[in-house]
């Protein structure tokens, strides 16, 4: 199931895109639930995993706003 919207952290907002299953996977992050995932911000890609990091979270801020996606869908 897809899911998208976005995060506000410091002061850049973080659109995301997300696609999560029920169940757990060997190809999800962390061995979770998301097995696609993708940040931007200002339209440039900050974090994009496809069952693997194609490119890692660039700053802070878009490690917290992975983080947060991870508590609420991982």
């Amino acid at each position: 199931m897809w899911k998208e919207g976005s995060i506000k952290v410091h002061d850049s907002i973080i659109r995301y895109w997300v696609k999560c299953y029920e169940k757990s996977s060997k190809f999800g992050i962390d061995n979770g639930r998301i097995s696609k995932l993708m940040l931007k911000r200002k339209g440039e890609i900050v974090a994009n995993y496809d069952r693997g990091w194609d490119i890692e979270p660039v700053d802070e801020d878009a490690e917290i706003a992975l983080s947060i996606l991870l508590l609420e869908y991982n």
